[in-house]
């Protein structure tokens, strides 16, 4: 039917109409809590291009998790940054590694909430590369033994899930592996499937001390023109044993987003990192944006694409504004 029969703007007219045929809906239950977790006590230090992010030490984690959970945030993401760092990311898997420590403290005090780890080696290697470095390049296969130590290690700490960064070739496989020989065949794996060489992660590296110190990492994360290039590193994911498929970034890759939905089916996850974070809170602290309506839409958008659950520093205040309304 044709104007003026058909008038859309008839159910536009006022707010109740609008909701109530609404196609899209941001819910508490859809976002996941970045956090970074550093040695020592009574840490809690502002992360300076990223206004509201915070590294904490053990003990002021295990609060800030508190008030997160109290928020109905159902889980959190952890990433730990070492005492120290060397060339075989040794406190990645070590037992009193700081992510081991953190999910310890954070299961005995708050128990109900979801805790997935993150494993990669940037942020223990003395390089910052992802991997073990071998005649000038990470070497693909010597790391997957390590990521599968640190996983495994991970969910002996307790974590709920476990969620390979990393980009090597048969990471999920190898993981999957080692859990399930170890006694954690019903810990599920949230793999990064489709991460880009993306500029956005720009902040995210000061957060977490993890720029490389030489060349940049192309030769492992996804080159951001490439789209099928996507569904083939999904596919081999899931048929290695991923139980939830990752794309990150999120704001320019919202069509990624919905061909992985739409190609698989599987319970899928968006990254909105930390560039876009820091993008938002400059132009709102300009007062060039207003900050709410501009989270609610970004992430909403996220959610149309097709992601399940939405890894976002807004976290915490997209929980408020929602219980607000």
């Amino acid at each position: 039917m044709r104007f003026p029969v058909t008038r859309l703007r008839r159910l536009r007219r006022n707010e109740n109409l609008r909701r109530m045929v609404r196609e899209t809906f941001l819910t508490v239950e859809d976002l996941i809590y970045p956090m970074f977790v550093v040695p020592g006590s009574k840490i809690k230090e502002e992360v300076s291009s990223m206004p509201g992010v915070y590294r904490f030490s053990v003990d002021e984690l295990v609060k800030e998790v508190m008030e997160v959970s109290s928020l109905s945030i159902p889980a959190i993401i952890l990433f730990g940054i070492p005492e120290s760092k060397d060339e075989a990311a040794s406190g990645a898997y070590s037992e009193e590694g700081i992510i081991q420590k953190a999910v310890k403290a954070i299961k005995k005090e708050v128990p109900e909430i979801i805790v997935i780890t993150d494993v990669c080696l940037c942020e223990y290697t003395s390089h910052g590369h992802c991997g073990v470095i071998k005649d000038g390049e990470v070497d693909n296969d010597i790391t997957l033994e390590l990521l599968a130590q640190t996983a495994l290690s991970h969910a002996e700490a307790g974590a709920d899930i476990v969620a390979p960064s990393d980009m090597m070739d048969g990471r999920v496989a190898a993981i999957r592996s080692a859990l399930d020989e170890s006694g954690f065949k019903n810990t599920p794996i949230l793999s990064y499937a489709a991460k880009y060489a993306s500029t956005f992660y720009g902040p995210f590296r000061e957060a977490a001390e993890s720029a490389p110190q030489f060349g940049d990492r192309r030769s492992y994360q996804m080159d951001p023109p490439n789209a099928l290039e996507a569904l083939r590193e999904v596919a081999l994911d899931i048929e290695e044993g991923a139980d939830i498929v990752m794309v990150k970034p999120a704001l320019s890759y919202l069509d990624i987003i919905r061909m992985v939905k739409d190609e698989f089916g599987y319970p899928t996850a968006a990254y909105n990192v930390s560039g876009e974070y820091s993008m938002v809170k400059a132009a709102a602290q300009k007062g060039w944006l207003d900050e709410r309506k501009l989270v609610m839409e970004i992430l909403t958008s996220i959610k149309r694409a097709g992601a399940d659950l939405i890894l976002t520093y807004h976290a915490k205040d997209v929980a408020r504004w929602l219980k607000e309304n």
